[in-house]
């Protein structure tokens, strides 16, 4: 029996109402965290496990700016967050919440600098041949 590491059409769906459930808990400020609440928390995607238990939720502060002590807050605050997350849901069980830093935008900055590089772009720009 192969397994697939490419998540499910389920996966997919309830990550994506974990993420929009818990990016309108942190804009609403409904966590009794000050700190929490005076960071602006951008939510860029959930993932989920296989059995729906655990979802990992990748973050990033508006900025980038105080990302370690972003993530300490949400960690801090995962039982009051996964209880907000669960009201508005209609699943069975609760997730466990995990909390990760997203860096895609990081990675996107990197491929836009190697791009931008001459040797690269010359690459890029080379013309192909055609051997019919």
């Amino acid at each position: 029996m192969s397994r697939s590491s490419a998540p499910s059409q389920r996966q997919l769906r309830v990550g994506e109402l974990i993420r929009r459930a818990l990016s309108e808990v942190l804009a609403r400020g409904d966590v009794h965290d000050p700190e929490l609440n005076a960071v602006s928390i951008t939510v860029g995607e959930v993932r989920t496990s296989p059995d729906l238990k655990v979802a990992t939720v990748f973050v990033l502060p508006l900025g980038g700016r105080g990302a370690e002590e972003a993530l300490s807050a949400l960690r801090r605050n995962r039982g009051e967050l996964r209880r907000l997350v669960a009201r508005k849901l209609t699943l069975k069980f609760a997730p466990e919440l995990r909390f990760a830093l997203d860096e895609t935008f990081d990675r996107m900055d990197e491929t836009r600098h190697l791009l931008s590089q001459e040797n690269v772009r010359r690459d890029l720009a080379a013309p192909e041949t055609d051997e019919d």
